[in-house]
């Protein structure tokens, strides 16, 4: 799947990412550790690279959290294409999918700081 500006714009795509995540963890999200768990967001150009700053800016800036924003902005360099079981997981395993979102406290992150 590529990324469709026609479909859904790159600051929508932002607004959707940082609400799924704990941007203040340096090492990893939840109950997955590690640097392959750590979130960054990627650009292709000079102005989703500006966009991007701008929404890690405005969020470490607005008090919301007491950590300070550990979320990289990098320049996109390659994609590796998960695994077929990896690919819409939340889908093909419901009930495990919820058990670790409840289990791994990713659930309560989102509900307590996202509403």
């Amino acid at each position: 799947m590529e990324y469709d500006p026609q479909q859904v714009s790159y600051k929508r795509l932002l607004e959707l990412f940082w609400k799924q995540i704990d941007p203040t963890d340096p090492e990893g999200q939840f109950a997955d550790r590690g640097h392959q768990y750590t979130t960054a967001v990627y650009y292709h150009t000079p102005e989703q690279r500006e966009l991007a700053e701008e929404f890690k800016k405005n969020l470490d800036e607005s008090g919301k959290f007491d950590k300070p924003i550990a979320t990289a902005v990098e320049k996109y360099m390659s994609f590796f294409i998960a695994e077929p079981e990896h690919q819409a997981y939340y889908k093909k395993n419901p009930l495990r999918y919820a058990m670790y979102k409840k289990g791994s406290g990713r659930g309560d992150f989102i509900k307590n700081n996202w509403k």
